[in-house]
């Protein structure tokens, strides 16, 4: 056939490139899977959604996907040429190839296996099983001696020729001509079998057409036929040239070799069907073709030389086999080399999908189920805020009422004790010594002494009360709060190991440091204490400060006489009087009068009755009656001060009270706001999984989608190339 149109071979060409584009994206997309399944299976926070298996799964996806792109890469149309020696297989290959690439000539005997294939660059050149060196080829010829150059060549042994496809169009599209020794130099037929015959796709039997098919070309194709189901085998009679010499034989013979042919085809090796197997048969003269084909490149007309009668039909007869080889190679190489590769990237694909499609549903669930999850936990977080706020001011209000309970029982405490403040300090006992150094050291026992015992007494009154309240309303507390906590958290909270205790701050010391005592003799009928006692201190002192101006005055003047000094003593009645209420005057009035009515002796018994009475308290004025006035004084003083500072020092109380409530309820709070923290830390966590969730679901459903998108691809294939009816 001449390469006038397009070559069918081109069907295969383009059938490998769309299906290795095809695998090229399928690989890309499943190891894109493969990251994608690794990556969910690892990352913790997504545990089940994807496994291990899967993962393994599609990594051998993966290798499997490298491995068959690697053989499309490879593959190619392979044209095996066997036969006897000399039946002219290398001549038939020449006569396709339309140049004299394989040496052939009389006598001449391949004694190893050829291939030709395509190369893009300028040179030809040859390349050995033991070497990848490239053997550079100037002409046939020089192939030709090189070749016989090693006898001691092994038979089984392969020499791959490349041929510029810039030269030869039928090796443009993909294929590779093989040649071999003849069937009939070796015993080694299974071992050629497996190394080159396997991925063959077309088997040419090369035929003598002036003898018949052979044994040894039978037993050969018969092991074939063991190894590889249903070979596809076309036979050329070649030399047939030579049927021109017996004309009144040609069509016996003819009919002769076609039936032979046709039993071997059909009943021996049944690979082919009774009325398709003389497709398969051709009478050809591969030597005449070439020399015409030659002689055509060359510019001289194709039955140019000593061409034999019936040469047109001799060339359409070789021209009908180079068409029907190749629309024939071309739609059974893509169905051989592809439709397995096909089928497997469909179970891939399938796999990838149903990988996907767990992932899918896996993580779907996850995500319901974390969304279910996390809208609890916001609603019990909203509770938990919710709650705090109603019950924090509901707690404030308590801490409050027992703040005020708590003061009030320690101020009623305190004047229970100030009243008892006069028992309290009779109960002191130290010496005592009216010596200033002795006197001050006597104070601060005393008010060390009753603040000490204040204190205890006040602790008893109110201390085990208190702390039983306040460690009751604590458990109140802790209690209420107890619900907002996690459950793991409730039995971690209790009431904080030290006990409260409550301090009096009476501070003696401060509050009595500017007592003065009084411990000098006063005579209780003495006229500074009877003014003190009548007028009060701030009018005594007062009252005497005019007396002793009136007696400055009167001691500067003449001695007087009798009506003198009672002149002078009704002056300082009258200046007594003036500072006086009016009973004092109402007194004194009715003492002049008795005066003036019993006499002179009766003021004498009185005057010695005051001197008397003067003398007994003057000498009753010992260290104890100083202590006991002291005493007084002291209380009187120190009730005055306890009386000022009692609200303080409840208040004080109450506040201890209020910061040893409030310290409780804010240590709850902290465990409350932990829960909340924790929860919010939580509703994060399970955001940011549903977001990886959702991440997952989407990037499984786009991989699915493009795996499908791949089946597509690979269904167009198939429909396009591999359902094709021959």
């Amino acid at each position: 056939m001449e390469q006038d149109n397009v070559s069918p071979l081109q069907h295969f060409v383009v059938a490998k490139r769309t299906i290795s584009a095809v695998f090229h994206q399928l690989l890309e997309f499943v190891r894109d899977c493969s990251d994608f399944v690794e990556e969910t299976w690892r990352n913790e926070d997504l545990e089940h959604v994807a496994e291990e298996k899967q993962c393994l799964q599609i990594q051998a996806c993966s290798r499997k996907l490298t491995v068959i792109k690697d053989v499309l890469a490879r593959r190619h149309m392979k044209v095996a040429f066997f036969g006897r020696t000399s039946n002219g297989k290398s001549t038939v290959i020449n006569a396709m190839l339309r140049e004299r690439v394989l040496p052939s000539g009389i006598g001449h005997t391949t004694n190893c296996f050829l291939s030709v294939e395509g190369t893009d660059g300028e040179h030809a050149y040859l390349t050995t099983e033991d070497s990848e060196e490239r053997k550079s080829i100037e002409t046939v010829n020089q192939l030709a001696h090189a070749l016989h150059m090693d006898r001691n060549q092994d038979s089984g042994c392969l020499v791959r020729v490349f041929w510029p496809k810039a030269k030869c169009a039928l090796l443009r599209d993909d294929l590779v001509l093989m040649d071999s020794p003849g069937t009939d130099v070796t015993s080694e037929l299974d071992s050629w079998i497996d190394k080159f015959c396997l991925d063959a796709d077309v088997f040419v039997l090369v035929a003598n057409s002036e003898s018949t098919i052979m044994n040894t070309e039978k037993h050969f194709f018969h092991k074939v036929n063991e190894r590889i189901s249903k070979p596809n085998i076309f036979i050329l009679n070649n030399r047939w040239d030579a049927s021109v010499l017996e004309p009144e034989y040609l069509e016996d013979v003819r009919k002769q070799h076609m039936d032979r042919c046709v039993s071997f085809l059909v009943e021996e090796l049944k690979v082919v069907e009774l009325n398709k197997a003389p497709g398969r048969i051709f009478f050809v003269s591969a030597k005449e073709m070439l020399s015409a084909r030659i002689h055509r490149a060359q510019g001289m007309p194709e039955t140019g030389g000593a061409l034999a009668e019936g040469f047109q039909e001799r060339l359409m007869e070789f021209q009908s086999f180079e068409r029907t080889f190749e629309e024939f190679i071309s739609q059974s190489a893509v169905k051989t080399k592809f439709e397995q590769h096909t089928i497997r990237a469909w179970q891939i694909t399938e796999s990838v999908k149903a990988i996907m499609d767990a992932i899918n549903i896996s993580s779907a669930e996850k995500k319901v189920f974390s969304l279910e999850e996390r809208e609890a936990l916001m609603d019990r977080l909203e509770f938990v805020r919710n709650q705090l706020n109603f019950l924090t001011e509901d707690i404030k209000d308590k801490i409050k009422a027992i703040t005020e309970e708590m003061a009030d029982k320690v101020s009623n405490a305190m004047a229970e004790e100030i009243r008892c403040l006069s028992a309290l300090v009779d109960e002191f006992c130290s010496d005592f010594s009216p010596a200033p150094n002795a006197l001050a050291l006597y104070k601060t026992k005393l008010m060390a002494y009753v603040e000490e015992r204040m204190v205890k007494n006040l602790d008893l009154r109110c201390s085990s009360s208190i702390n039983g309240y306040v460690l009751s309303s604590q458990r109140d507390i802790m209690d209420t709060l107890r619900p907002l906590l996690p459950p793991a958290a409730r039995g971690q909270l209790h009431l904080p190991n030290r006990k409260f205790s409550i301090t009096y701050d009476l501070n003696f010391a401060s509050l009595c440091e500017d007592f003065v005592e009084d411990i000098n003799f006063h005579f209780s009928l003495g006229l500074t204490f009877l003014v003190n006692r009548f007028l009060g201190p701030g009018k005594a002192k007062q009252a005497l400060s005019l007396l002793d101006q009136k007696l400055q005055v009167t001691s500067s003047s003449a001695p007087l006489g009798t009506q003198a000094q009672e002149e002078l003593a009704m002056s300082m009645a009258t200046g007594l009087v003036s500072l006086t209420s009016r009973a004092s005057v109402g007194m004194l009035v009715i003492a002049g009068v008795v005066w003036r009515s019993v006499g002179w002796r009766v003021i004498v018994l009185s005057v010695s009755l005051y001197g008397f009475l003067y003398l007994y308290e003057r000498l009753t004025w010992t260290n104890s009656a100083k202590e006991r006035a002291l005493k007084q004084q002291f209380v009187d003083f120190a009730t005055q001060r306890l009386q000022a500072i009692s609200h303080i020092i409840s208040s004080d109380c109450g506040q201890q009270v209020q910061q040893e409530m409030v310290a409780v309820f804010a240590r709850m709070c902290q465990q409350v706001d932990k829960s909340e923290m924790e929860l919010e830390t939580e509703i994060r966590r399970l955001s940011a999984r549903i977001q990886r969730l959702e991440s997952v679901q989407r990037h499984s459903k786009t991989l699915r989608h493009k795996a499908t998108d791949l089946e597509s691809q690979l269904e167009s294939f198939s429909a396009q190339y591999l359902q094709t009816q021959h």
